[in-house]
Order: structure tokens, then sequence, then C-alpha cells
């Protein structure tokens, strides 16, 4: 059986594949009720680390639980020996990720659905770097589910998209705009679509903004009008009032003038127009991001363009300010899923099928480049290698060879990923570390594990040498700096 598994920051969704039907998977929670989701939280039973609702209930006995800890994916250098912190303890990354993908396997394997082989399409952040989605992979493959592909996450809303309004899309509107603010992540993609078939133009994405950020402003508000903003709050207490405002934000319709919340024995009262106003920063920044797609700031209306719509999906586009200011900024065009929570997962759960029909051409929505040493070692310079918004070959691939005769004794390679250029063509915004390379280009050296304290020596002669970056089908990197006179060859798999 094939399942789309939306792993979120707040919540995991999946949907399964049945027979050109897409039903989202329901689990009980602590207390026995049906939902359709399963919480993204971990907490530590003794030695053993225990996920989803087991760790909600744990959370209410007052044991520590670590929220959100899928927020430390997206920064820049993490690896799976990143340290989780719950409560007083701690963790690594990778043994949270890996009990939370063997609970969301255990989930599927009680579904009434599973059958045979467990596999699925994992979606990621369109903006997700090369060891994020490698961290991603392994989890769930070590979890006994095969992976057949990792999505980028609106890339699996435009299937969604497309599939529940088929007629939304006409030879005068064959574009949609991708609108994904999930709870720790906002993605935006413009997809031009044809019938069946999507194409990502472009891609842009912010990975430190989401419903946890618009929680965080309404906590601040609660403390302020329940006059305790300045009391010492520990740890746990802080977690409770966040997890009743995540609540009462919600809760919040159209029509709501006030936010209730209760604390401990307070009903504390926010008017929605103070919380409004002090959230509007947060969705100014995914605007200004959706703004930055189009490409052009002249745009204020998506009256005249081939624009079919701004579609919002994720849990945390619910909150009414947002379709409310977008509306404001580009005119009506702008829908909201029925179902904007599991969206991505119905729209991975589409991709998952072979019968579906439905076909995607990514593209990458970070760059690759390395900075090496220039002039003897007395320089660094930076060499962009593949472009953002590079499209992929047939096979899905990204491959980039270059050769050149070497000019120093040790090449130093530092790759990294970025996010646009300046001027100058230098990297601006946040830089992800892929891997460091040494590599020895005097043969003499070749073999010796002492090269990081090789001074780097401008000589003529060098041998040719040919660089491989090479980014697969789920979008993680791999070099290969090859001497082409000796054969001796470094190799690396982004990891970080």
């Amino acid at each position: 059986m094939r399942f789309g598994i939306d792993f979120g920051t707040t919540r995991t969704i999946i949907a399964a594949a049945d027979r050109g039907n897409y039903p989202v998977l329901t689990v009980d929670d602590s207390e026995g009720d049906t939902q359709d989701y399963i919480p993204t939280q971990i907490a530590l039973d003794g030695d053993r680390i225990v996920a989803g609702w087991d760790a909600v209930e744990l959370a209410r006995a007052g044991v520590p639980v670590a929220r959100s800890f899928k927020r430390l994916l997206a920064a820049p250098g993490s690896t799976a020996a990143t340290p989780v912190r719950i409560g007083e303890e701690q963790i690594t990354l990778g043994e949270a990720m890996s009990a939370f993908a063997n609970h969301i396997a255990e989930v599927i394997r009680r579904s009434e659905l599973a059958t045979g082989p467990l596999q699925a399409v994992v979606g990621v952040p369109a903006n997700a770097h090369s060891g994020q989605r490698l961290l991603t992979l392994d989890a769930f493959s070590r979890a006994g589910i095969e992976v057949l592909a990792l999505v980028n996450e609106p890339s699996a809303a435009a299937f969604e998209y497309t599939h529940r309004h088929p007629r939304g899309i006409n030879s005068k509107r064959s574009t949609v705009v991708v609108f994904d603010l999930g709870g720790g992540t906002f993605d935006t993609s413009m997809v031009q679509i044809a019938g069946t078939r999507h194409e990502i133009v472009r891609s842009l994405g912010v990975n430190h903004l989401g419903g946890d950020d618009f929680d965080e402003v309404l906590a601040l508000l609660a403390r302020r009008a329940g006059d305790f903003e300045h009391d010492a709050m520990g740890e746990r207490a802080y977690a409770r009032l966040l997890d009743e405002a995540r609540s009462a934000k919600e809760r919040i319709a159209p029509q709501s003038r006030r936010i209730f919340l209760e604390f401990g024995d307070q009903d504390i009262t926010v008017p929605v127009d103070e919380y409004y106003e002090a959230s509007s920063e947060l969705v100014e920044r995914a605007i200004a991001t959706v703004a930055e797609l189009l490409g052009d700031d002249s745009i204020e209306t998506l009256a005249g363009t081939d624009i079919a719509g701004i579609y919002l999906v994720g849990g945390a586009s619910g909150l009414p300010l947002i379709p409310r200011l977008l509306r404001e900024r580009f005119g009506r065009r702008v829908h909201r899923s029925p179902h904007p929570g599991a969206s991505t997962a119905i729209g991975l759960a589409i991709a998952a099928d072979p019968d579906s029909g439905y076909a995607l051409r990514d593209r990458l929505a970070r760059g690759i480049g390395v900075f090496r040493e220039h002039d003897g070692g007395r320089e660094v310079t930076f060499d962009p290698q593949i472009a953002p918004t590079e499209a992929p070959d047939a096979n899905g691939e990204i491959i980039v060879r270059r050769r050149y005769p070497a000019a120093h004794n040790v090449g130093w390679f530092r790759f990294v990923e970025y996010s646009a250029l300046d001027a100058q063509g230098e990297p601006t915004g946040d830089l992800s570390p892929l891997v460091d390379i040494v590599m020895p280009f005097d043969p003499e050296l070749q073999g010796r594990d002492d090269l990081r304290d090789m001074p780097v020596v401008r000589r003529e002669g060098g041998p040719l040498i040919e660089e491989t970056v090479r980014v697969d089908t789920n979008g993680i990197t791999s070099i290969r700096i090859a001497d082409l006179d000796t054969g001796f060859a470094v190799e690396a798999t982004a990891t970080r």
C-alpha cells in the first residue's frame, strides 16, 4: 500500500492512495477521540522515546516533551548528532527522527488500509537543504518504509489543487501560486499546470516562519492581558500556555472579536484586533516572499495575469487575517483549501499513486556553490555551480561537471547551498554547509590523512581535475573530485 506522509513541524498527517481515492488516516488520541493528525512531539518515558499522542499524554502528567523538534532540521549545519533537549535530558536529532518515524510506521501498520510492504512519498519544505532531506529520508527508511520520493510540500499541494479543482485551470489561467504556511516553515511555489502535468517555475521559502510564531505572539499578549507578563515562568508552564494559545488561535473565526484563553485559574481575554496588529508583521513577511516569487513589485492584482489564484494550504493559513491581507494585496483570486491541514498529505498520496497520471517537474529552491582557495591560499573565492530554479534532466537529476588543471598542491573545497547572489556574485541570505573536502592534487600527497595541516602552495603543471556535483531526485547533493591523471578521487554526500 502506498501513502503520502506530510511530516509537519507541529502535526503529521498521512493519506493513503486507495484506488483513486486519497483518504486521510485517522488515529485515536490519548482520550479515545478520533483525530486526523499525529502531534509531532516526542517525550522520554524513562529510557524510552515515545511519540505522538503518547507524548501528549505524558505531557499532561508533567513529563517534559520536545515540541516542534523538526525546526532543528532547518538550521544550517544540522546533523544527526545535533542535540535535542527534552527537559533536563538530551538526545540527538537522529534519535528523535528515528523514534518519530518508527511511530509513524506503527500507526500506518495498525491502519486497516495497510496491506503489503509500506511505501510512501514523504513531504519536505521546498527550501529544505540537503542535510534536512537526507535525515528525513534516512529516518523513514530505517523505520521500514520504502520512501519512493521526497516531494516538496507546495508541489504536493498543487497536485491536491488540480485534483480538487480540475476546471480551475484553463488556457488563459494556467498557473497557481501555492501559499503553504505550516507550523514551522513557510513555502511558496509558482506552478504551471497542463492537465496532470505540473512544472514548478520557482520556489521560495522562509525556514523559520509558521504557526509556532503566531502562537508565541498570542502567548505574549495573553501574559500581558493576564498581568503576568514579567512573572518568571518555567518551561512546562510556558509550554502549557503555548498549547492554549494554539487552541485559541485555531478557534478564531472571521466574525470573532475576542480570543478567550484559560490558563491555570485565569480566564484571559485578548481582543482579536490587538492580536491581528501584533501578528501582521509575520503575515507581511510571507506576503513579501510571494511578491518576490511573482518577480514584479508592480503587480497589485492578479487580474490580467495567467495566475488562476493563490492557494492557501497548511494549518496555520486558517487564521482569517491571512486571506484578508492577501486579498488586500493581490485581489480576490485567493482560495483556501477546504482541507488546508491535509492538502499536502493528499497531494503526496496522489504523487505516490502510480495510476493517478500526475507528473511533476520540480526545480531547485536553493543554489549550490563552493568556496575554494585562490592565489596560493591567500584568497577564498565563491564559485556558483548550480543556480536556484535549475531544472532537472529527464532522469530527475541535476549533474554539473567541470574540468581544469590543478594550480595548487592541495585544494580546499567548502560546498554550500545558497538562496541568491548579489551584484558581485557573492551569496546572500542564509548559507547551509554541504561538505568540506580536501583534495590532494600533488600525487605524492594522495592517500595521506594529514592534509588539513598542509599549507596551500601554488604550483605549475598540475594534473587534470574533474569536479562532479550531483543532485538526485530527492534533492540530496553528492560531490566527487577526481584526478584524471592518477584516478584518485574523493567523494562525499551532504550530511548536514
